[in-house]
């Protein structure tokens, strides 16, 4: 179904006027979470109310579900609301969404951005496992991200390493507690930071809650009201969520914004074992508009990066995965 429908009830006059007024550099204003905004229109009979129809978003439950409809949301925490809501769940059995794909693949993690052609599937909690791992070396080989919501996962495992070894420690398991103490609530890099600052040669326990396992893994998302032939995830616009608890319609990444946020991503797992597409993202816009790396570190410095301690050496690696972005020369590794 389309995004933006008119209604018909009103005259081709009044639906310019309306979406005139309610346009912001030629997109839809965004108020009251993450929706257009609302005016009331006049008309040659008279006062009316005109209502643009809010962003919708299709998902399911990634083991199987019917396909519900989402709207009325401007973060990430109040999206898994809404899909609990939907789906009469409590929002805590939300582990993380991915788009347009319902298995457990982290190149379609939902992070800071979610196209306004893409379709939602939600993982639910699962299976508890406690797993001891003796710390036999300093790296233990994972990557940790987090839900947005209090939830920190595992989005990779490096092959050949201490994680790789432990048979029953997967991707996309949700670390709920380390030796006891919970970790819900904590940000990935605190779990990471607690993980790291484990002595190496001691044995520590983890508390693993794995998602859901899909029962239809062949099947995909139906096209209900789309135009035939288009599929899911192809749009040219995203709704962005700002750390402002805001959400803003814009275009998508160029291929040169894209290569600079995975590169800092790749620095992020390097440098802090954490994966993190709304702060790599951060990372870039503040560096934008920078012309050189003193000015850049200031910019972090000002920011909430702050807290991050991020050292002159990692900003240096930083600013020259941005400059390297924008001359389109990327480093392989």
């Amino acid at each position: 179904m389309p995004l933006f429908a008119r209604k018909s009830n009103k005259s081709m006059d009044n639906v310019a006027t309306t979406n005139e007024n309610n346009m912001t550099n030629g997109k839809p204003a965004l108020t009251n979470g993450g929706l257009p905004s609302q005016r009331s229109n006049t008309s040659l009979n008279g006062p009316q109310d005109f209502t643009k129809p809010q962003l919708i978003f299709h998902c399911q439950l990634a083991h199987g579900s019917p396909t519900g409809l989402i709207t009325g949301f401007a973060s990430v925490r109040e999206l898994y609301q809404k899909i609990a809501e939907c789906y009469d769940i409590p929002q805590e059995e939300v582990l993380f969404c991915t788009l347009n794909s319902h298995k457990v693949d982290m190149t379609k993690l939902l992070g800071g951005q979610i196209g306004l052609d893409d379709f939602i599937f939600a993982h639910r909690k699962g299976q508890p496992k406690e797993v001891e791992v003796l710390k036999s070396e300093d790296a233990l080989g994972l990557t940790i991200t987090d839900n947005g919501a209090g939830f920190a996962f595992i989005k990779r495992i490096k092959e050949g390493s201490i994680m790789d070894r432990v048979e029953h420690i997967l991707v996309g398991d949700h670390i709920e507690k380390l030796d006891g103490v919970s970790m819900v609530g904590k940000r990935h890099y605190e779990v990471a930071r607690l993980l790291k600052e484990i002595p190496t040669g001691n044995t520590f326990t983890l508390r693993l809650v794995e998602p859901i396992k899909s029962g239809f893994q062949g099947i995909g998302p139906r096209s209900h009201g789309r135009t035939p032939g288009r599929g899911y995830g192809t749009g040219k616009e995203t709704l962005r969520f700002k750390a402002n608890g805001n959400a803003e319609i814009e275009e998508k990444f160029d291929e040169s914004t894209q290569a600079g946020i995975e590169a800092i991503n790749n620095l992020l797992e390097s440098f802090m074992g954490i994966n993190d597409n709304e702060l790599a993202t951060l990372i870039w816009d503040l560096g934008t508009d920078k012309s050189n790396s003193m000015d850049f570190a200031e910019a972090v410095d000002n920011s909430d990066l702050e807290s991050f301690g991020f050292t002159d050496d990692f900003i240096i690696e930083l600013w020259g995965a941005i400059t390297d972005a924008r001359h389109c020369i990327y480093k392989e590794n």
